[in-house]
């Protein structure tokens, strides 16, 4: 075995979902083909490899009895961290800082020498993930050694190059450069152009904890370490819910699943 490999054999996932939310009121408990939608994110953590333990990082007293109910850890997120402008990062610290401190059996008194190696964040908006995927980003993470791995999803048609500017008169002007439309016109000729996609990410708890020498640690993405990797998933294979019509498609997108099974 790879001996950056031995090294990072401790991993647990924390789902962060907070009660509350701007663009579809309560999308973390909003039903989702027959379930909450934070449950699918749950047993996705469950049913991944390579993971010692699963934490559910929220405010809602509804999404923590939940968790109890499907056998996973529930960690009471402080009311400093639950609101619309809290860093998802300062959540995670404190949730594995909390899991580090608390004994598997329940005892009050903290675990010694139980730092984790990494986590993997997962957030309790996305119903809907392609098998396996925790899985593929662990193992890059793994093998590469990496501080982070991010999942992907190339833009489509809402590439940079196609994004104008439409000035007072109504004029049309490229988003960046002298060029509309960046001088092409068909899809398929499109450099790649990528966007997180919110499936998962993977990091180490060095780049967590800003342990990485030169990096800044009031940057929102310096937690992502330094070494950051990606992985890349199929157009429309993780679907988050930040809209209203959002949870229409993931119903259908699980129900159907449902029906082939």
């Amino acid at each position: 075995m790879h001996a950056e490999l031995c090294k990072r054999e401790r991993v647990i996932a924390v789902v962060v979902a907070r009660a509350g939310s701007k663009g579809v009121r309560g999308k973390n408990t909003a039903s989702v083909a027959g379930k909450p939608c934070v449950a699918w994110t749950i047993e996705h953590a469950k049913d991944a490899p390579f993971l010692e333990d699963v934490v559910v990082s929220s405010d809602s007293p509804e999404i923590l009895g939940l968790a109890g109910e499907m056998g996973v850890r529930a960690h009471q997120r402080s009311d400093s961290l639950a609101s619309d402008t809290a860093r998802v990062d300062d959540a995670l610290r404190e949730a594995v800082g909390w899991w580090e401190g608390a004994r598997a059996d329940g005892a009050k008194e903290p675990r010694h020498a139980t730092e984790i190696d990494g986590v993997v964040l997962l957030y309790g908006n996305v119903p809907v993930r392609p098998a396996g995927l925790v899985a593929r980003a662990v193992s890059l993470w793994q093998e590469t050694g990496c501080d982070s791995v991010q999942s992907y999803v190339g833009v489509g048609k809402h590439h940079p190059w196609w994004q104008v500017r439409i000035e007072a008169d109504g004029r049309v002007k490229p988003w960046q450069g002298d060029r509309l439309f960046g001088g092409v016109y068909r899809r398929q000729e499109l450099p790649p152009s990528l966007v997180p996609d919110g499936g998962v990410v993977v990091v180490s708890r060095r780049a967590l904890f800003h342990e990485i020498a030169g990096l800044d640690p009031s940057h929102p993405h310096a937690f992502l370490g330094r070494d950051h990797r990606a992985i890349v998933n199929e157009e429309g294979s993780v679907i988050d819910i930040d809209a209203p019509l959002d949870l229409v498609v993931a119903g259908a997108v699980l129900g159907e699943r449902h029906a082939h099974r």
